[in-house]
C-alpha cells in the first residue's frame, strides 16, 4: 500500500500541473489505469482513458493563466484501495478560483477511477 499512497498527489501535482504534454502522458501511464474513468460531475458520463484526460487537460490549461496551479490543502489519505486529496486552483499568493476534493479507486497499484468534487472558491 505504501507505493500507492502518493498516487493522487502525483496525479494532481505531477499530471494536472504539468504544462508539458509528453511528460504528463508518461506520468499518467505510470499512475493511471489505461482505461481510467474520470467522473467530472454527476450529470455527465465519465471521461475514459489516458488520451481523453490528456485532451481535457490541454483544453483547460489553454484557458488558464500560466501561473495557475493546483495546491494541496490537505495531504492525501488512504483507506485500503480508496484515496482522497483536497486542493485549490489558482495563482500562488492569490485567492483561489476553485477548490475541491479528488477521490480515487486504486486497483493493481494504479488509479482505476477518479471522482472530482468541485466547489467554487
Amino acid at each position: 500500500m505504501e507505493a500507492t499512497s502518493m498516487l493522487l498527489q502525483d496525479s494532481l501535482l505531477g499530471v494536472w500541473n504539468n504544462r508539458n504534454s509528453a511528460e504528463r502522458i508518461a506520468l499518467m501511464e505510470k499512475i493511471y489505469n489505461k482505461e481510467i474513468l474520470f467522473y467530472e460531475d454527476d450529470k455527465n458520463e465519465p471521461i475514459v482513458g489516458i488520451e481523453s484526460i490528456e485532451n481535457l487537460i490541454q483544453k483547460l490549461q489553454q484557458n488558464w493563466p500560466a501561473d495557475f496551479e493546483f495546491m494541496l490543502t490537505e495531504a492525501s489519505q488512504s483507506n485500503h484501495n480508496i484515496q482522497h486529496i483536497s486542493w485549490q486552483l489558482g495563482a500562488s499568493g492569490q485567492q483561489p478560483v476553485a477548490a475541491g476534493v479528488d477521490v480515487a479507486i486504486i486497483e493493481e497499484g494504479k488509479i482505476k477511477s477518479l471522482y472530482l468534487f468541485l466547489k467554487t472558491a
